[in-house]
């Protein structure tokens, strides 16, 4: 049976007004909301609060597409905290923002300066806003970001197109606090946390996804008691002073990943590389469910765990090298949400403390500051101290230290240190400078380190190379 006409007639009508709205937009007084720029914009990993000496620091990237025809200038840019309803956290505009900038397909660091032109997206195109707030002492950390950018397009620059409340939820996972990297002694935080670091402005395309693993890197380069990195010139390795440093465990937990056998450079001579050799020489520790630190270009030949080792903080991993995409001996070392050096989003951590010496372009050996930070990020190409660290003892109500055990009629005691690794215990006492192996905790040999190693077993006692 045919529709009835009045009724068919009404439905085409509808049809012909609703699709007449769309294309011509509301132009009822009821909606007089614009459409506001043509753009995309995307925050690929939330931001962590993380601490930077004294302040709260949030750290994240918006991706801008700009779907229009024409090119749009980005002219000013403002985040606000959600709660608040005036007092932005951060305002951007003209060079500060071409500073924060980059576009896509552009190279990414900025060692070399800001992009010429940074605001100005062409049709099609995709720039990156790199986002570093530091939060003041006093203020809380808000729980949402909203962010408002004005554009303009070339074809009529006096006329802005405004992109209200775009709105990013704060990331709730914690932040892990790490143990040195090392025994001691004074490093470089190359290239280490800022806004403008090459580690910061390294994204990564990589199987049809983008990724940002590097977001919190360190690039530690030890400082010897010449003030400088190396000494006797840059040629060979053994002139750098971290070369061959014991890279210690930051935390307890599982190896994940191990690569080794890719030989060590020439300083200053930089190999062929790949996505296989980039991190040359490496090691991925799992401290948590989704948290992995990568430790990167160690010393070939060098590394003491393998994967499904268990380890404790403070076990000795490998030595500082100089593999993979490196020109002089140093550890990269970076936190990551997945088992990958480079399929992954960096994420950020602390360190339970340690001195600030102040940056390094101004560090000079007989004048510096010297400031304690406690539970911190290390600040970017800063330079800083570490404690040499002390034997720890953790034992169960009622189970003291180990009782004085006897070889030849001597005590050992006096050890020095004592390191568990893999599930073995290595010690080294009075007797002898040198690490010895005595067994397994948990099947101790029938020898005079008997006593000792049930204790160990017993209390769960960690402890360091002294």
């Amino acid at each position: 049976m045919l529709p009835n006409k009045r009724i068919f007639s009404f439905a085409t009508a509808f049809c012909a007004g609703f699709i007449c709205l769309l294309v011509l937009g509301f132009v009822s007084p009821g909606f007089p909301r614009e459409r506001g720029p043509r753009v995309e914009v995307v925050c690929p990993s939330p931001p962590i609060p993380v601490t930077l000496d004294k302040r709260q620091v949030l750290v994240y990237e918006l991706h801008v597409t700009n779907f229009d025809s024409a090119p749009l200038t980005l002219k000013r840019f403002e985040v606000f905290a959600n709660e608040e309803s005036s007092g932005a956290l951060s305002t951007l505009a003209d060079a500060t923002l071409s500073a924060a900038m980059t576009r896509v397909g552009e190279a990414m660091m900025i060692s070399g300066g800001a992009a010429k032109n940074a605001r100005v997206i062409e049709p099609g195109g995709r720039s990156i806003i790199f986002v570093w707030i530091e939060l003041q002492p006093d203020r809380a950390v808000p729980t949402t970001l909203k962010h408002r950018m004005v554009f303009s397009a070339a074809a009529d620059s006096a006329k802005d197109a405004t992109l209200e409340d775009f709105q990013v939820s704060l990331s709730q996972d914690s932040v892990p606090t790490l143990a040195p990297p090392f025994n001691g002694g004074t490093w470089l935080a190359g290239n280490g946390p800022a806004n403008n670091s090459d580690h910061r402005r390294t994204i990564m395309a990589i199987d049809g996804h983008i990724y940002s693993p590097e977001r919190f890197a360190i690039d530690w380069v030890k400082v010897g008691p010449n003030g400088d990195s190396r000494h006797d010139g840059a040629t060979r390795n053994e002139n750098w002073w971290g070369w061959g440093e014991p890279v210690l465990a930051v935390a307890d937990g599982e190896i994940t990943e191990v690569v080794d056998g890719i030989p060590d450079n020439t300083p200053r001579v930089l190999p062929p590389v790949t996505l296989d050799n980039i991190a040359g020489n490496h090691v991925i520790l799992q401290i948590a469910s989704n948290r992995f630190v990568t430790y990167a270009h160690l010393q070939n030949g060098s590394i003491r765990v393998r994967p499904h080792d268990r380890v404790h903080r403070g076990d000795v991993i490998a030595l500082l090298g100089n593999s993979g995409n490196t020109t002089g001996a140093h550890l990269h070392l970076q936190v990551t949400d997945r088992n990958s050096v480079l399929q992954s989003q960096g994420v950020p951590f602390v360190f339970a403390s340690f001195t600030y010496l102040g940056p390094g372009s101004e560090y000079e050996l007989d004048k510096h500051g010297s400031v304690p930070w406690v539970n911190s990020i290390p600040a970017g190409d800063g330079v800083i101290q570490f404690e040499p660290l002390k034997k720890s003892w953790t034992s169960p109500a009622g189970y003291g230290k180990p009782r004085p055990c006897y070889l030849s009629g001597r005590s050992l005691y006096s050890f020095k240190g004592f390191y568990r690794s893999a599930g073995s215990v290595w010690v080294r006492t009075d007797l002898s400078p040198r690490w010895s192996f005595v067994g397994f905790p948990l099947y101790p040999r029938l020898t005079p380190w008997a006593a000792f190693l049930r204790g160990f077993a017993a209390s769960e006692w960690s402890g360091v190379n002294m």
